[in-house]
């Protein structure tokens, strides 16, 4: 049975001291589970400035040793792709070539001949060689990252520690960590991680949202939790946000329940609707063509949010034209006859370009971001709306496009007006600062749809990075604030006669007992990772239009976050059924 996993071989046992201690984090992803944990290793330290070899260790034994932790580490990388799929197996067989390229050692050797020891000599050749793939450009560019990954995993084996990353078993187990870089995600197995808990990190961190795209039961800002021994067995409820170390039979039973009843959770129809037969089409976020065909595959109704990123990212140049239109297209030929609605550029803030943003601001959440990148960069939205309507010809998806980062009705007149003059019939705008929220009326005037982007929005309302884990409890959409904020959105689109459509394609739609608010709230359409469909569909399908009402006006005037949750939660027994 997959849930319950047996103590990885090797590990600690579990202290008898730790026994029954519970952790109280946030949960960010359904699910409850029982298995033995791995703790992500250590960032591995740069050796010190000018460290040389010990004494009575000569040249040669110091590059014979370099060689052999070179060769290790490449065998390991080796070993692991042969498992590996799609882009982990990618990135771990570039990996691997580099650990052993005769560049790289060859350079190393050099400095320890000149006296430096193995670790010193392959931290500098590493960063040396690196600057010079920099500076080549292009794919050459993009290996200086493997070089530098290389670096810390051939440091790590000269100095017999873990190497940096994904920890590495043969058996499945729940991952430990502070929090998880978007590089540590590129070699998650599924499979082997069964769940994922973290130390640090909010609802709307990189660490939850990778949680509930792989359908894994997590729980972030869990504090204390890395002081657990590898080998420690414990319970996790993803959607309770406790963890248990040592369970007993009822986290066993509980367990079996909830592996039994995801099971048996019947896939999307493709057609969400309230118990009534209220329509509430259920559309996928995607981030590429391979995510579309996922999306399209599990019943989505299309897509609420397209994160056109995918094409800009680790990249020192604007992509072509060309090039954009064969990503984009991908994605349309994916939904034929739908909606698929392109998010702009959103780069900025967590997501710095080199060619675009600028990396000293001091404040870059709140700096040139989304559509602001115009102000400093003009020409590089133009082109992209050109690209998307060159991709949108000859497909049959309906192209919706929109803007992030909007704040005024001023900005979304513009925006309106380069849609038009690339030939989009349908522009709209992200709602996630609050000014958009309140003028929502204002700026529907200019634009045909808005979509609520319930990560940032919740952040900036709340003046609470999303990617801290001391500020969790702020930084959820169940926040009320955060629910009267789009309860105005949706007023602003029936002002003066609008009725213009309002969507959700944060994270927070891909929470069950928060869709219902939503629709309750007069959200017209939901997006989400695919994975969530069914478990949306199926709680939405539990309740009346009323009903979804009554829920959202409990969830306006709680007194908190904590209370509107648990309020709408003790509505809905079928969370409690289903395990989420």
């Amino acid at each position: 049975m997959r849930t319950i996993v047996q103590t990885l071989p090797g590990s600690a046992s579990t202290d008898q001291s730790e026994i029954g201690r519970t952790f109280a984090g946030v949960g960010v992803s359904p699910g409850r589970i029982i298995g033995s944990i791995l703790l992500m290793p250590q960032a591995v330290r740069e050796p010190a400035v000018g460290e040389s070899l010990t004494e009575g260790t000569s040249p040669e034994e110091a590059s014979t040793a370099l060689r052999t932790a070179a060769k290790a580490v490449q065998t390991n990388l080796t070993a692991r792709s042969v498992g590996a799929f799609g882009a982990g197996r990618e990135v771990l067989e570039a990996t691997a070539l580099m650990a052993n390229d005769p560049m790289l050692v060859k350079a190393a050797i050099k400095l320890i001949i000149n006296g430096a020891s193995p670790e010193r000599a392959i931290w500098d050749a590493a960063a040396s060689v690196a600057e010079m793939l920099h500076n080549l450009g292009g794919y050459m560019a993009e290996r200086a990252t493997d070089v530098l990954d290389v670096r810390g995993r051939i440091v790590a084996e000269l100095r017999g520690v873990p190497a940096p990353g994904i920890p590495y078993s043969d058996t499945p187990f729940i991952l430990i960590a502070e929090d998880l870089a978007p590089a540590d995600t590129a070699t998650l197995d599924p499979a082997k991680v069964i769940a994922l808990v973290t130390s640090s990190g909010g609802p709307q961190s990189h660490t939850a949202i990778i949680a509930r795209a792989l359908g894994l039961p997590a729980v972030v800002a869990a504090v204390g939790v890395t002081a657990l021994a590898n080998g420690t067995r414990i319970f996790v409820d993803g959607a309770a946000g406790t963890i248990l170390v040592d369970p007993g039979a009822d986290e066993v039973a509980l367990a079996t329940a909830w592996e039994t009843s995801s099971a048996a959770l019947a896939a999307f129809d493709g057609t969400g609707r309230l118990q009534d037969g209220h329509l509430v089409p259920l559309l996928s976020n995607v981030g590429g063509s391979k995510d579309a065909v996922k999306a399209a595959a599990a019943g989505a109704e299309g897509v609420g949010l397209l994160r056109t990123e995918f094409c800009f990212l680790e990249r020192d140049t604007e992509p072509s034209i060309a090039e954009q239109v064969e990503a984009y297209r991908g994605v349309f030929d994916a939904f034929p006859g739908k909606k698929v609605v392109v998010r702009t550029l959103d780069a900025g803030a967590d997501k710095p370009l080199p060619f675009l943003t600028d990396a000293s601001e001091p404040n870059p959440a709140l700096g040139v971001r989304g559509y602001r990148t115009d102000f400093t960069s003009p020409g590089v939205l133009e082109r992209q709306l050109t690209a998307i309507a060159q991709a949108a010809e000859g497909t049959q998806a309906h192209v919706w496009v929109m803007a992030p980062m909007i704040s005024t009705a001023e900005e979304a007149e513009h925006f309106a007006s380069l849609c038009s003059a690339a030939g989009l019939a349908t522009p709209g705008v992200m709602i996630e600062v609050p000014s958009a929220a309140l003028t929502a009326a204002s700026i529907l005037e200019h634009v045909d749809f808005v979509s609520l982007g319930t990560n940032d929005l919740t952040q900036y309302a709340m003046a609470a990075d999303r990617q801290l884990g001391p500020l969790a409890a702020l930084n959820t959409p169940w926040q009320p604030a955060v629910l009267h904020l789009i309860r105005l959105t949706v007023n602003g689109s029936r002002d003066e006669g609008h009725d213009k459509p309002v969507g959700v394609c944060g994270e927070a739609a891909a929470d069950p007992a928060l869709a219902v608010v939503l629709v309750g709230l007069g959200v017209a359409t939901l997006s989400m990772t695919a994975r969530a469909l069914s478990s949306v569909a199926a709680v939405l399908a539990s309740v009346t239009l009323p009903e979804a009402q009554q829920l959202a006006k409990l969830a306006l005037t709680a007194h908190s976050a904590t209370d509107a949750r648990r309020l709408v939660r003790e509505q809905l027994p079928i969370l409690n059924t289903l395990g989420l």
